[in-house]
C-alpha cells in the first residue's frame, strides 16, 4: 500500500470539525470517489471529529490518500488524550450515548466505512481509524 498524500489537522474547536469535513471532501474528490462514497466518508469523519472534540477534549486527525494496486482509498485516524471509552461494545450499539446525542456516531461511522478500528483505554485516550475504498 502506498500513501500518496498525508495531512494533519488539529481538532480543538467547532470550526476544526468543519475544516476536517472540507479536507476529507477534497481528498475524496482527489481519490475519484462517487458522490455517495464522498458523502459516506465525510459523514463518518464529521461524527468522529465531533466525538474527538466533545468527548476527547480535542485531538488530531491524520488524513491519508492511499493506493493499493488499482484501488484508491482514504484513511482517517483520529487521536485524542481524553478519558477513553470504558466499554467499546456498548459504545458501538445504536442509541447508546453518554451525552445528549442520538447515540449513532460511532456505530454510524463504522457502518459508513469499509475499515474501522478503535484502540482505547480508560484514562489513556482513544484512537479511531476508518477507511473507505473506491
Amino acid at each position: 500500500m502506498i500513501v500518496e498524500k498525508n495531512e494533519h489537522l488539529a481538532i480543538r474547536a467547532g470550526d476544526d470539525v468543519v475544516r476536517a469535513r472540507q479536507a476529507v471532501r477534497a481528498l475524496a474528490l482527489q481519490a475519484g470517489f462517487s458522490l455517495v462514497d464522498q458523502t459516506k466518508i465525510i459523514t463518518a469523519a464529521s461524527e468522529i471529529a465531533r466525538n474527538t472534540l466533545d468527548y476527547g477534549g480535542g485531538g488530531e486527525l491524520t488524513l491519508e490518500l492511499l493506493r493499493d494496486g488499482a484501488r484508491r482509498g482514504l484513511r482517517l485516524t483520529f487521536v485524542d488524550q481524553g478519558p477513553g471509552i470504558a466499554n467499546i461494545e456498548l459504545a458501538l450499539q445504536d442509541g447508546y450515548t453518554t451525552g445528549n446525542g442520538l447515540g449513532l456516531g460511532l456505530s454510524g461511522a463504522k457502518r459508513l466505512s469499509n475499515d474501522f478500528s478503535i484502540d482505547t483505554k480508560p484514562g489513556a485516550g482513544t484512537k479511531i481509524t476508518l477507511a473507505r475504498w473506491k
